[in-house]
């Protein structure tokens, strides 16, 4: 084996080392606003209750929405959604309706009476907010799930047939991946 060599990372990149989760569409609605954000910072936090996190830049329209509405729907896109997906990543919600644009279906959710989920993505998570924390130029949502749901053939046993599925993946920048088939040991 030969020498490794490595490079220094700027710490500004340094995120893009770790950020290989796969990309969320959240939806948010407050009053008679609702809007999409792309999202590629999510984790779960708790089993017990079953919780997850995600991070929302602070100039954000859904912010507004999550901060007085209370909850949000995280919604899972496959590679079939790229460009809706990157559309709600580059678009504000403040002037135009990213559903309308992007021409997704709002479907009414199963435990949230106003927030919708997007019919087209191959699963969703509805939370009600638990918390939420300033870090930086992020807040930090922490909703614990109230439903989930995906589609029945790619997700099997507890997990996503990653090969079928194919998840979205933001590498950084303007690259982003695709899952493939996972290894079982």
């Amino acid at each position: 084996m030969g020498v490794i060599m490595k490079k220094e990372v700027p710490v500004s990149k340094a995120n893009r080392l770790i950020n290989s989760g796969n990309v969320i569409m959240v939806t948010s609605h407050y009053k008679d606003k609702s809007n999409i954000i792309t999202i590629a910072w999510q984790t779960p936090v708790s089993i017990k209750p079953p919780a997850l996190a995600i991070a929302v830049g602070k100039e954000r329209f859904s912010l507004e929405l999550i901060k007085k509405s209370g909850e949000f729907i995280v919604n899972i896109p496959n590679w079939d959604l790229l460009e809706p997906m990157l559309f709600c990543g580059t678009h504000s919600g403040r002037d135009i309706d990213k559903f309308k644009e992007t021409k997704l279906t709002p479907e009414k959710a199963e435990k949230l009476i106003k927030t919708p989920r997007i019919k087209e993505c191959i699963g969703s998570i509805e939370c009600s907010v638990i918390d939420s924390i300033e870090v930086g130029d992020h807040i930090i949502f922490f909703g614990e799930i109230l439903y989930a749901e995906a589609e029945e053939d790619l997700f099997k046993d507890g997990v996503w047939d990653t090969a079928r599925a194919e998840l979205i993946y933001h590498c950084g920048g303007t690259c982003f991946m695709k899952s493939s088939e996972y290894t079982k040991i």
